[in-house]
């Protein structure tokens, strides 16, 4: 992609933002009338997730030369107006789409591997290389283990597994989806639907093209390093991991939407009391808007920083990232008090598995047990390095 076309792509990224938004919010209604029915099955149903790639809700983060659009807010908007439907839906959406924008930082051989058999690619992962064996070997690596959490993984085509490579040094290695055995663990009592189930791989071999290391993720690249879209000059994980904050923020909007319509419907109580009336369920949809609104604040501007500060070239610093963190994992949190919030006013009837503000409520609580939302965590780092104190190894995970 030439620099004129970048530039209009920049240009035109604002007007595709609403557009994607629109599709995606379109779709919300069909998820949340199937939201129960996914829970069931454990996993995506396979015509949702081609519903996505028709809907172009995948090809959006493919790298600009391979059909991508728009930048990475797009994305966000899209994951969130999901997440108003089926928060399950919304994280796959999330770990396939910051998955297939990752892709632009491998070889490009890697990348016309990916693309190969057309656009409607999905990629599920699992980083943590304690379960791994991998040895070097003449023109790439052996790669075995078992690996668990791999989101989205039974409609992938390839998945994104985390080893330790020559020197203990932490690398992501892809494996086509036919090398891979799925083994069902998935019985968890939030995000039932994303099939986060184990994998497992035995002595496959994985080409030098197709490994990058965690390092080289880690750090921000010069422009002339990383292609054409800007957001490329990121450190990679600040970034990619707002996809499952705005994933979260979304079900809470959704857990939100639930509660006002029945509140506006007008039921009655036991007593013939109008939930409506009531003060208290006021204040309550009062608080947990608000403490929404203050988590798609502190994200958007996150998100607004980074893609500013990509597009003109500027350093990303520590104290950035720092910050960044902070903000993406007290946004979780806000959510989850949001939702605790609702979830505690909705009585007796909120508990029925038909209500959806039970299920946005186990939702969010395990969206907010990600470890990019450990707040315990973040909040600590960001302590010690606007207090000057060193974050040691710890400076690489933000």
């Amino acid at each position: 992609m030439t620099t004129i076309d970048r530039d209009e792509a920049l240009a035109s990224s604002s007007s595709l933002k609403e557009e994607v938004r629109s599709r995606a919010a379109a779709l919300a209604p069909q998820l949340a009338e199937q939201a129960r029915a996914i829970d069931e099955a454990r996993r995506v149903p396979q015509e949702l997730a081609d519903r996505l790639a028709q809907e172009g809700l995948l090809a959006i983060a493919h790298p600009w030369r391979h059909g991508g659009e728009g930048e990475y807010d797009t994305l966000l908007a899209a994951t969130y107006e999901l997440g108003r439907g089926s928060g399950s839906v919304a994280w796959c959406h999330a770990v396939w789409t910051q998955h297939n924008w990752m892709i632009g930082l491998w070889p490009e051989q890697m990348r016309a591997e990916y693309f190969a058999d057309g656009p409607d690619v999905r990629c599920s992962s699992a980083f943590n290389p304690v379960g791994a064996q991998v040895e070097a070997v003449d023109g790439g690596y052996r790669l075995s283990g078992r690996w668990s959490f791999s989101s989205g993984c039974d409609n992938a085509q390839w998945l994104m597994l985390g080893g330790f490579l020559r020197e203990r040094q932490v690398g992501y290695l892809m494996v086509p989806r036919d090398e891979v055995e799925i083994v069902d663990t998935w019985f968890v009592s939030g995000l039932k639907g994303t099939g986060s189930k184990d994998v497992v791989v035995r002595d496959a071999f994985v080409p030098e093209h197709r490994v990058v290391t965690a390092a080289s993720l880690s750090e921000a690249r010069v422009p002339e390093d990383v292609g054409e879209r800007p957001s490329y000059a990121l450190p990679v994980w600040p970034l990619v991991s707002l996809s499952l904050t705005y994933a979260v923020m979304g079900m809470t909007k959704g857990a939100l939407d639930a509660v006002e319509e029945r509140l506006r419907a007008g039921l009655t109580g036991i007593a013939g009391n109008r939930p409506v009336d009531s003060a208290t369920m006021q204040l309550r949809v009062a608080q947990a808007a608000a403490e929404h609104d203050a988590a798609l604040l502190l994200s958007e501007r996150a998100t607004d920083d980074m893609l500013s500060r990509a597009e003109q070239g500027l350093e990303v610093s520590l104290e950035d990232r720092a910050r960044w963190a902070r903000d993406r994992a007290f946004a979780a949190r806000l959510c989850v008090q949001a939702v605790n919030r609702l979830f505690d006013g909705s009585g007796a009837s909120g508990l029925y598995e038909q209500s959806p503000i039970q299920r946005f409520h186990r939702d969010v609580h395990a969206g907010s047990h990600q470890p990019a939302h450990v707040w315990d965590v973040f909040g600590v780092y960001y302590g010690r390095q606007v207090l000057g104190l060193d974050l040691g190894p710890a400076a690489r995970l933000i």
